[in-house]
């Protein structure tokens, strides 16, 4: 598994994704499965370090609104190339609730996806695909910063491009 944040692979990643029955460390950034999250939610208000949810392919953001803001790491998944119910779920957190922290994906993260998944708002990318993270890696991989239609109700806004309304950028991500 490969970490790609902001253009870049990362050495080090801080956050521990935990599974439903892992013991929840002491301290550290960690990140707990949507359905405990919201089972644990009081005893997690009192945690001084930073939390993050794991939102399954399907499950969506119902039961998270009022916690949105207090989240610094949002994982979404990807189980297989086929499935992009979690590209709503990105799109979803970004536009409606306004989420700044990282949204990262995870699975079956491969090169075709990649464009996509920066217009619907991923900061990261865990990798697991050889050929992928090769093709990063190497350069192979051109993502597309500038587009000829709006990906956001925020993007339909006044001209930004040079006065040019047709044309946006999405630079500054992934």
């Amino acid at each position: 598994m490969a970490l790609y944040r902001n253009g870049s692979f990362v050495a080090d990643d801080p956050w521990r994704i935990l599974g439903a029955d892992e013991a929840l460390p002491a301290e550290g950034p960690v990140a707990l499965p949507k359905a405990r999250f919201i089972a644990e939610r009081d005893g997690l208000a009192g945690r001084n370090a930073p939390l993050g949810v794991v939102i399954e392919a399907g499950e969506g953001h119902d039961g998270l609104e009022d916690d949105i803001n207090r989240l610094s790491l949002v994982v979404l998944t990807f189980p297989k190339y086929t499935d992009g119910r979690n590209y709503s779920t990105a799109r979803i957190l970004r536009e409606r609730f306004g989420y700044r922290g990282e949204l990262r994906a995870i699975g079956n993260v491969l090169r075709d996806q990649l464009r996509f998944m920066l217009r619907c708002g991923f900061d990261a990318l865990e990798i697991t695909h050889e050929g992928t993270i090769a093709a990063l890696r190497d350069g192979r991989i051109n993502l597309v910063s500038l587009h000829y239609q709006p990906a956001s109700r925020d993007e339909a806004a006044p001209p930004t491009a040079g006065g040019h309304p047709w044309r946006r950028s999405s630079a500054g991500r992934l």
